[in-house]
């Protein structure tokens, strides 16, 4: 929807016309006045003055039936815009909804058949992407098929090997020094499935090759799985 902001041409003839006749009246009106205060003879007799002051008062409230009109059109086209703007603002809501559902709907759509197929621990569908030189993010849905007898408590370790400043090197997610509260984002407590997701911090300098995940239950790997950047 384009809403133009100018009036129809029509209505401004029409309005710049009355302007100009009601300033050419009261002028002349104007004109006549003087002209009997100075002794001269007036060319209009009081009926004719009587029907220009009629003239007036028809183009005043013309005048003000189309300002009247002009306001209201105005109005309505503020009214327009507003709703032009909420509008707007919703579709980019419902855009970036439909986007996240769709990235939901790709992320679960195995989950059915693992959960009936596999036996064990298994990671499903592990994806990184590169937001900063610095920063990965990654995604993962870890799950436990087959015949589930009691829920799983553990945790998700990611190694990525890297070249630090042309160095290789592994760098582990949570590392040594990792205080509570870091450890706590990769802790697994589920009985069938649990989405783990999080931004892990590069060192200045590093470019990450590939990455792995590993879930880990009282020190034993449970679970891995590796992808590439």
């Amino acid at each position: 929807m384009t809403i133009k902001s100018h009036l129809p041409w029509p209505l401004k003839a029409v309005f710049l016309a009355v302007v100009v006749g009601l300033g050419g009246a009261i002028a002349m009106w104007a004109y006549d006045l003087g002209r009997d205060f100075t002794g001269h003879k007036p060319i209009v007799s009081k009926q004719q003055l009587a029907d220009l002051n009629t003239q007036i008062s028809t183009l005043t409230a013309e005048r003000d039936g189309y300002l009247t009109t002009v306001n209201a059109a105005e109005s309505k086209l503020n009214i327009e815009r507003a709703m032009q703007g909420q509008l707007s603002t919703q579709i980019k809501a419902l855009e970036t909804e439909n986007a996240k559902l769709k990235a939901d709907l790709a992320f679960f759509e195995g989950l059915l058949p693992n959960a009936t197929g596999n036996q064990g621990m298994t990671i499903q569908r592990l994806s990184v992407e590169l937001l900063t030189p610095t920063q990965l993010r990654y995604r993962m849905l870890i799950m436990q098929g087959g015949k589930v007898g009691k829920d799983f408590s553990g945790n998700v370790q990611l190694l990525v090997n890297a070249t630090v400043n042309g160095k290789s090197a592994v760098l582990a997610y949570p590392g040594q020094s990792s205080g509570a509260n870091d450890k706590a984002a990769y802790q697994l407590d589920f009985k069938y499935y649990q989405r783990v997701e999080g931004v892990l911090t590069l060192p200045d300098g590093a470019v990450a090759k590939t990455i792995q995940a590993k879930v880990l239950e009282k020190g034993q790997v449970r679970a891995q799985q590796t992808t590439n950047l």
